[in-house]
């Protein structure tokens, strides 16, 4: 690959980072934003100073800048607190990218560990906290779109769609009795919950 190909690949990057922020991100309420998440580094916030964080740890190790330690998640407080940062991080990657030649890709960054490497590194760990940001959004409610590279590469808008609404209270009460009753004798059904398959799996 060459220089002008990690440039590509990282507009792609901000893009699909730019596009959740402002069209699913800033819908949420600041409790739908912070509100608790077991997996991984937890809320939508907590997703959102990651990717910045790591963004700009391996950023500064290739421009040979002081690395910065990890970001204390809490004290992002406000949409716009971690706005700010975004945008300063981003602007510190583009102004490297800018200078990359295709030479600077072959250099080893460690031993073993070369330029392209961590250029690569850093996309893919944006593809994946992207894809556990989404998730998030998700699960507080809020939008979400596909995030694939085809259709950026094609020019094709992306397309954000709402979370399925969970089941009501009598909603649930009705498929509970629904299952119960597939399940009985009297309807055919069997106890094992395999419906008309009493030795189903």
């Amino acid at each position: 690959m060459k220089a002008a190909d990690f440039r590509s690949l990282f507009k792609f990057h901000f893009t699909r980072n730019r596009e959740i922020w402002e069209q699913c991100v800033t819908k949420l309420t600041l409790k739908q934003f912070k509100e608790k998440n077991v997996y991984s580094v937890g809320s939508v916030r907590n997703q959102c100073v990651h990717i910045l964080n790591v963004d700009e740890r391996w950023f500064s190790g290739l421009r040979g800048d002081k690395v910065p330690g990890w970001y204390l998640t809490s004290r992002y407080k406000e949409f716009d607190m971690v706005r700010r940062k975004w945008d300063r991080v981003e602007t510190y990657m583009r102004e490297y990218l800018e200078g990359l030649t295709d030479d600077m890709l072959e250099a080893e960054f460690e031993p073993r560990f070369k330029t392209w490497q961590v250029l690569y590194h850093v996309l893919n760990h944006g593809t994946d906290h992207r894809a556990q940001l989404l998730a998030a959004l998700h699960a507080v409610g809020g939008l979400t779109f596909a995030q694939d590279y085809f259709f950026f590469a094609a020019g094709m808008p992306i397309k954000v769609h709402a979370a399925k609404t969970s089941l009501s209270g009598r909603e649930n009460r009705a498929k509970a009795k629904l299952l119960k009753d597939q399940g009985s004798p009297r309807h055919g059904g069997s106890r094992s919950g395999q419906m008309g398959r009493p030795g189903g799996r």
